[in-house]
């Protein structure tokens, strides 16, 4: 198979086996439908675990190997009984708290663990202050967290005759947060689906073509979560990787889908006969398609080589749908492409597509496209100067960013377990029963250790982020535990701040020259090592995928300036994204029209994995522009010509891929998770971005000042592989129906308008 003609060879392969190759297809989806619904509710998890050994995973394991406790596997919760009329000394009240706390015993020790009443230890830290509250504090296996959901119904039994039954915790803020995962991702599977099929239907002007892309974004989308059910039964993957595959299947997948098809419509309103305009469309569409796959998935590598489980999953993940997605496109589409024919032109939208003639080297084009090209190239440098201002202006909030991860105070208050958590808050004046830990590793009973120890126990009782410090010593094992209980949200700035003061100042001023060592640990220490470790690996992946896409930008333009420009231009598109989730929600400008709730922090993660997937993604359109420009270049010779064929000949279409990209990740960011809500946001304005003012007016602009310097290759670099796009196509050449005789296709049927 000639390397530069694979693409092609696979597209008429697939098109003259269009039945195989969809038979081979269905069998995949069915197999697919099959692991889903037997093997993905147990590949997902909730809890996110380090891959390295930081200090708060060192801590927390000793704890459990000495204790023997397997206290990762138990989870702290609690519930509220509350009664505006009676106290907790009634009969009543007492009967009520029983009854509930007999209902928890009854589920097995299985899942609750522990639970204890007011009545059986006296404990008045267990009452509030007006006596009209109580707590049961219990554990919950963290494999049966989703029994949360019967607590919750127990608690609706027990609503009743003035009382009221709350129920928080760290399993109760996981089921809520499963469960408000789910909503979100159909929020965004239903309103992403719907907006792509009404911009496809106005890019195609007909039903059939637009339905096609979809069932493409569909198939990849299935297929996807079938391999991600069998992955995950070789390691865990947190329950988020199906958002991330659903909502980058219906954006890669259609866009993908999309540019092939309107290949194949051009070539076939230039008078190819259907299995060349299927081969033009293969060696031309579809070679740019997998290009800009290879440079996504690249880009997407960089999040799997990151040390914590929620990034590993969220990468596997989107490296499964766009892999199914190029495959499909490559494959499948072709297929159904070769079983439609001109049928995909059926069930025509009036009005919609008007014919145009074809704009014909040296001719001036016209239209939209062509005006922004003139407009923009007529001053190349003050357009170019005009977007750095913007897209820079955009970047400065990044600077003030705060990073954290969205506790349960980010939660809609209409969760059972926020509400519990405010309840708890209100009469209690404490947090969620996730203590911050301090581990002391050594011997204990030595003078010295004792009174670091008890230094260390006063000094985090007069912090006033803790409640209190209680010391659990362990003699026998070595080992001794300070719990200091949170007062308010354990992810907040100030847990993570707290941390910090522990390890930097009050262990340094107690632990001095003391046989024993401290070591911190708990939701917030795990939540600042995640942050150390973030912006240790930033560097690493930034480098990581910026070279890697550098070299397949190398090889598919053949010049060293297309890449160079190409990686400037994404990264100002991604950091002007960055500045503006800042500016919305973190500094709270514009959240509250928009819907968005504010947060003093924003999410750790989210900075890594926009740049891994944004960068991906914006290569998409650079890919698909940059191939067209190339293919004009390299037939007529006319940078300047080509710069505006390009443009004129992919605005419609990046335009409208982009707005199904915005419309999808918009829909997720519709939804009441803030770690949604960034994600989706950021996600969307950094393809409007790019498919703007980027690819109609910097690129543009820059391709005009630079020249034919666009296309410089190094001498020295000539011998790598000539596997690149935007080749001109074999000719293909069709018969006049009438005659028996060739008539060149360029010459005889004008292309349709963009």
């Amino acid at each position: 198979m000639n390397l530069k003609n694979w693409t092609e060879s696979l597209a008429r392969a697939s098109a003259r086996r269009r039945w195989w190759t969809l038979g081979i297809w269905v069998v995949a989806i069915v197999l697919a439908v099959f692991a889903i619904m037997n093997l993905l509710g147990d590949a997902l998890v909730t809890d996110a675990t380090f891959t390295t050994d930081p200090e708060s995973m060192v801590a927390f394991n000793m704890i459990d190997e000495r204790l023997g406790t397997d206290s990762a596997k138990w989870l702290d919760e609690m519930i509220i009984i509350r009664s505006n009329t009676l106290t907790v000394d009634d009969p009543a009240f007492t009967e009520r708290v029983n009854n509930i706390y007999g209902e928890l015993t009854a589920m097995g020790q299985d899942v609750v663990l522990n639970p204890v009443t007011y009545y059986m230890v006296q404990d008045p830290s267990m009452v509030s202050a007006d006596r009209h509250s109580t707590l049961i504090p219990f554990k919950m296996h963290i494999d049966t967290y989703e029994k949360v959901s019967d607590i919750y119904t127990m608690g609706e039994k027990y609503n009743t005759g003035g009382f009221e039954i709350y129920h928080t915790g760290t399993a109760a803020f996981m089921q809520d947060s499963m469960t408000l995962g789910e909503s979100d991702m159909q929020t965004g599977e239903t309103v992403g689906i719907a907006v792509a099929l009404v911009v496809l239907a106005l890019v195609f002007g007909a039903l059939v073509a637009a339905l096609l892309p979809v069932l493409m974004g569909i198939a990849a989308i299935v297929v996807a979560l079938g391999l991600t059910a069998l992955v995950g039964q070789a390691m865990d993957l947190t329950f988020m990787v199906t958002n991330m595959i659903t909502m980058m299947g219906l954006a890669v997948g259609i866009d993908y889908s999309l540019f092939i098809l309107t290949r194949f419509r051009e070539e076939r309103a230039h008078g190819l006969d259907k299995m060349d305009a299927i081969g033009v469309a293969g060696s031309t569409a579809s070679k740019a398609v997998f290009f800009s796959g290879i440079t996504v998935l690249l880009a997407l590598c960089g999040l799997v080589i990151f040390p914590l489980s929620i990034f590993i999953s969220m990468g596997i993940g989107s490296l499964l749908v766009v892999f199914t997605s190029v495959v499909a496109s490559m494959t499948l589409l072709p297929a159904l492409i070769s079983i439609f024919g001109d049928k995909v032109n059926a069930g025509r939208i009036p009005f919609i597509q008007r014919p145009r003639k074809t704009t014909q080297p040296g001719e001036v084009a016209s239209g939209f496209w062509a005006w922004i090209t003139r407009t923009v190239t007529r001053a190349p440098v003050v357009s170019i100067i005009i977007v750095v201002a913007v897209l820079g202006a955009a970047i400065i909030p990044f600077f003030d960013k705060k990073s954290g991860m969205s506790g349960i105070t980010a939660q809609p208050d209409h969760l059972p377990s926020k509400q519990g958590y405010m309840v708890l808050q209100s009469n209690f004046h404490m947090g969620l029963d996730s203590p911050t830990m301090v581990v002391i590793d050594g011997d204990i009973t030595s003078p010295e250790t004792q009174t670091a120890i008890a230094g260390l126990q006063e000094k985090l009782s007069n912090d006033p982020i803790f409640a209190s410090a209680i010391v659990a010593p362990y003699p026998q094992l070595n080992m001794a535990v300070i719990y200091a209980r949170v007062a308010g949200d354990t992810m907040s700035l100030e847990a993570l701040e707290s941390v910090t003061r522990i390890r930097t100042d009050y262990i340094p001023a107690t632990f001095t020259d003391v046989p024993a060592k401290a070591m911190v640990t708990g939701e917030s220490a795990f939540m600042e090592d995640y942050n150390v470790i973030t912006n240790n690996y930033t560097p690493i992946i930034f480098v990581f995928v910026l070279a890697l896409s550098f070299i397949v930008l190398l090889l598919a333009f053949r010049s060293i300036v297309i890449p160079t420009t190409a990686i400037i231009m994404n990264m100002l598109s991604v950091g002007a994204a960055y500045g503006l989730i800042v500016l919305v929600f973190q500094k709270g400008i514009g959240a509250s029209i928009l819907g968005f709730t504010q947060v003093d922090s924003i999410e750790t993660w989210l900075p890594l994995f926009l740049f891994a997937v944004l960068f991906g993604l914006s290569m998409d359109y650079q890919v698909f522009l940059l191939s067209r420009i190339r293919e004009h270049y390299k037939k007529h010779g006319n940078n300047a010509e080509a710069v505006a064929f390009g443009l004129q000949s992919t605005g419609k279409l990046i335009t409208g891929a982009a707005l199904i990209m915005v419309a999808v990740f918009g829909g997720f960011a519709l939804g009441d998770m803030v770690m949604m809500q960034q994600m989706g946001f950021g996600l969307a304005v950094a393809v409007f971005l790019d498919a703007t003012i980027i690819r109609s007016v910097l690129v543009p602009a820059t391709m005009k000042l630079l020249g034919k310097a666009n296309w410089y290759l190094p001498k020295w670099l000539e011998w790598i592989p000539n596997i690149s796009i935007g080749e001109q196509p074999v000719k293909a050449r069709v018969y006049e129906t009438s005659k028996e005789k060739r008539i060149p296709a360029e010459s005889k049927i004008p292309v349709k308008e963009d």
